[in-house]
This record gives C-alpha cells, sequence and structure tokens, in this order.
C-alpha cells in the first residue's frame, strides 16, 4: 500500500519536522517480492577513491586466491586483503535511489517517489593494503628450474612450467607486483614460459662471461654485448648470454653500441653462495681467504655484499658463517621473527635488518618491526633484540 501526501504530513507533524526545512521530495521506500532472496546474491564492496576512478576507467578489479588461501584483492599494481565488516545499520539496495545532492539540483515541486527496495545487507567488503603474496612465485619457479637446452628435464615434457597468465591465476599478487619480483628472481621467459636458471648453469654462463672479459683484457664496466654474443654463442645460447649480463650488469649504449657495466657486488656474492650452498658451517677466516680467491682479478670481497644471503657468527670460536637467504624464510610477520629467534636468541639491528627489510610495508620502518615484535637489551654496550615471545 502506498502513502499519500497527507499520511506523509501527517507522519512530518508527529514527528515535529517543519516540511519547509526539507527537500520537497519525499522517498517512500518499500522492500520488493524479491527483497529477502536477492540479498544473498549481492556483495557490497568499500573502495578509495583512486579504486573507484580505476573501474570507472574500464580498468579491472581481481581476486585472487586458492581455497586454502585469504583472498585478496588486487588492481593493476597493488595488493588488498578483503575481509568482511559488519555493520549495524543495514545497508539497503536500491536501484536509481537519487541522493539529496542530486534532488537538490532538480526543480521538482513538492511530490512523493515511491522506491523499491531490492535487498539488503549487513556486512560489507572492506580492503586493507597489504605486501603481495610473493613467496609462492619463487616455490612454483624453483620446481622446475632451467639447467641448459641440452639438459635431461628439457626433454621431458612432464615439468611444470607457467605462463605469464598462469603465474597470474595463482599468485596473490597484481600484475606489476609479480612482473616486479620476477626480475628480482632473475626469472626470464623461455618458448613463453617462467623460468629460474638452476644455479649451477647460472654460474656457468657467467664464468663464461668473466673468463672472456679476461682474456680480452676488458675493464668489467665495459662489456659489449655484440662481442660476447659472437665468442661465446658456440658454448650457449645467445639469449642466457644476453640474460647473465643482464642479471649481473647494468645496461648503457655508447655510440651506438650496447655495453655491460658489470656489478662486482653482484659477482661476489655469487661467488660466496657458490662456495657455502654445500657447506653447513665455514670457518670465517678460511671462507674469507678462499673467497677472495675466487672472484675474478681486481675485485675485492667485503662481508657487507652478503646481506640476506649469509650469516657471521662472531661469537663461535673459531667465528663461522652460513648460508641464510631471507628468500627461505617465512613471509609472515610473526612466523618470520619466530624463525629468526628460534635461529639466534639475540639479534643486533645490523645483523637482523636484512631478513625483514621486505616485511617493511608503505611509510613503516625496521624500528617499528623491531618494537613490535622483539624486546631490547643492551649487552655489553650494544642494543641487542629478542623475542617477546617464547620461542619453542
Amino acid at each position: 500500500m502506498r502513502r499519500t501526501r497527507a499520511e506523509v504530513d501527517a507522519t512530518l507533524q508527529i514527528a515535529k519536522l517543519n516540511a519547509a526545512e526539507l527537500l520537497p521530495v519525499v522517498h517512500c521506500l518499500g522492500f520488493g517480492p524479491g527483497a529477502g532472496a536477492a540479498a544473498g546474491d549481492f556483495c557490497l564492496l568499500e573502495l578509495e577513491p583512486a579504486l573507484c576512478q580505476q573501474l570507472e576507467a574500464g580498468h579491472s578489479l581481481v581476486i585472487r586466491g586458492d581455497k586454502d588461501e585469504q583472498a585478496v584483492l588486487c588492481s593493476k599494481d597493488k595488493t588488498y586483503d578483503l575481509r568482511t565488516a559488519d555493520t549495524s545499520n543495514m545497508l539497503l539496495f536500491i536501484p536509481d535511489c537519487k541522493t539529496p545532492d542530486q534532488l537538490k539540483m532538480e526543480e521538482t515541486h513538492c511530490n512523493i517517489t515511491h522506491t523499491e527496495i531490492f535487498g539488503f545487507s549487513n556486512n560489507y567488503w572492506e580492503l586493507r593494503r597489504c605486501r603481495p603474496k610473493l613467496k609462492k612465485l619463487k616455490k612454483l619457479l624453483m620446481e622446475n628450474t632451467y639447467e641448459g637446452p641440452d639438459s635431461q628435464k628439457e626433454k621431458d615434457s612432464n615439468h611444470s612450467k607457467y605462463t605469464t597468465e598462469d603465474l597470474l591465476d595463482q599468485i596473490q599478487a597484481s600484475e606489476e607486483e609479480i612482473m616486479a619480483q620476477l626480475q628480482v628472481l632473475n626469472a626470464c621467459e623461455i618458448e613463453g614460459y617462467w623460468r629460474i636458471l638452476d644455479f649451477d648453469y647460472e654460474m656457468k654462463l657467467l664464468n663464461h662471461v668473466t673468463q672472456l672479459v679476461d682474456s680480452e683484457s676488458w675493464s668489467f664496466d665495459k662489456v659489449p654485448l655484440n662481442t660476447c654474443l659472437q665468442e661465446l654463442g658456440p658454448l650457449e645460447p645467445e639469449e642466457m648470454i644476453a640474460h647473465c649480463l643482464k642479471c649481473y650488469g647494468k645496461k648503457y649504449v655508447e655510440e651506438g653500441e650496447v655495453y655491460f657495466a658489470l656489478s662486482a657486488d653482484k659477482i661476489c656474492r655469487a661467488a660466496a653462495q657458490m662456495l657455502l650452498q654445500n657447506a653447513v658451517k665455514f670457518n670465517l677466516a678460511e671462507f674469507q681467504e678462499v673467497w677472495q680467491q675466487s672472484v675474478p682479478e681486481g675485485m675485492i670481497t667485503r662481508l657487507d655484499q652478503l646481506k640476506g644471503l649469509a650469516l657471521v657468527d662472531r661469537h663461535s670460536r673459531p667465528e663461522i658463517i652460513f648460508l641464510l637467504k631471507v628468500d627461505d624464510l617465512p613471509e609472515d610477520n610473526q612466523e618470520r621473527f619466530n624463525s629468526l629467534f628460534s635461529l639466534r636468541e639475540k639479534w643486533t639491528e645490523e645483523d637482523i635488518a636484512p631478513y625483514i627489510q621486505d616485511l617493511c610495508g608503505e611509510k613503516q620502518t625496521i624500528g617499528a618491526l623491531l618494537t613490535k615484535y622483539s624486546r631490547s637489551s643492551i649487552q655489553n654496550g650494544v642494543k641487542v633484540y629478542n623475542s617477546r615471545r617464547p620461542i619453542s
């Protein structure tokens, strides 16, 4: 049954409201026949203005996650946690409902608009910016590392391979974040599939390059791409040589010729990983001697090149060093700290920083993370951090 103008005026009088102070249009709401059933067919999503603008511009937002994962929503370049928020106020779905601002712009006489409620909800989805969940990306690509075109694995079609679309389907991150992480992992696209080079094969390529630099007496700051491809092409695919140069150097053009400036830090770091990967623990003094001997002449090894790759135990006698890669640590903040404190009870900020730097969100500092997940104390005049909770 629809309300009449007289009934509306009577209601205003009972409520002691002055009709002259209100907009002339009166909305009379009523539930449609399918309102209750339709309520479960819709989800409300609260978006920040930037995401609204992307949708209005025709871009897509994608929900990603397997059945055992907490869903995330991804734009082209950001990732958001997707969580349900309850509200004590019932939210109504009213098609073509006009807001007070829209009504003010219309010249309407005093009238009644009967509006049908299409559905309702007591909750909505809210978004919170989060770090992309990229640990799975490396895990998938490490299932089938690339060992070269002649390896037996390449002849066996049973090994898993992933295209860009496959990764977008399985990784809880935006496309830009995934592509950026592929660069960090030094992944390359081979025949349409993203692959990580097997470390031994990567070292083989790097040795070819450094030996050529040595034999030609080139500067490591000026390695010509074309000559490298010509000289090393008979040994390995040209795209692999170019990829190796890209991983360990910075590309630039001079007088129309493409050159790479090879990074001494990256080469020294790779040499250290090669030495440490097969040793549980290494005498630090012996390691430093062997490490320096294993890098090309003219390069100087330094322990600060190994941040996030290896850890030095100064309290051991003799002092030791061992492989500890930040990539192998848990992705969750609390689990990361639990793992680190189970490995070592007390950490200096200098030692722990490389292993938690990637946990910092927007505008978050290492100091803030340490304050939240650890306790500080002074030991022999040095500030150290230990766990806030017992570690089993």
